[in-house]
């Protein structure tokens, strides 16, 4: 995140980005992302908007790769805690606070899982691409 707002240019380019996540996540509230294409797309904009707030000054393949890595195992990951915090939800039929946190536990692990890994998987996999070295070491030129 320091990176991000390093220099004045990283600086403005990393406010344009919250910018357009905040517009973003505005609109799909405003359209609604139940059942409604255009309202999940709106969230998955925001969601690249504020990851590309954060990683838009990396350089290196070795950054990208780990944001990579990291997205397929939160996946994976907020995907159990959905499934596990669900299935305790559903075994408890009170209505005491503990219920509520787990309830509210497991939809923002669904949420991470739906809407904040995959735009990271796309955005990590084209950093990787793009700033690996396109010629391996050791090749010869013929």
């Amino acid at each position: 995140m320091l990176e991000a707002l390093s220099t004045a240019h990283n600086r403005a380019l990393t406010f344009v980005f919250l910018a357009a996540s905040c517009a973003s996540a505005i609109g799909a509230g405003a359209v609604g992302v139940s059942d409604n294409p255009p309202g999940i797309l709106l969230a998955y904009v925001a969601a690249a908007a504020l990851l590309l707030a954060l990683v838009h000054p990396w350089r290196t393949p070795r950054q990208f790769r780990y944001l990579f890595y990291a997205s397929i195992l939160g996946f994976v990951f907020f995907g159990i805690v959905h499934n596990v915090f669900d299935a305790v939800v559903s075994e408890s039929a009170n209505a005491s606070a503990l219920h509520s946190l787990l309830e509210g536990l497991g939809d923002a692990a669904f949420l991470l899982a739906v809407f904040g890994c995959p735009p990271a998987f796309l955005i990590s996999g084209a950093g990787w691409l793009v700033t690996s070295d396109p010629k391996p070491p050791g090749r010869f030129e013929a």
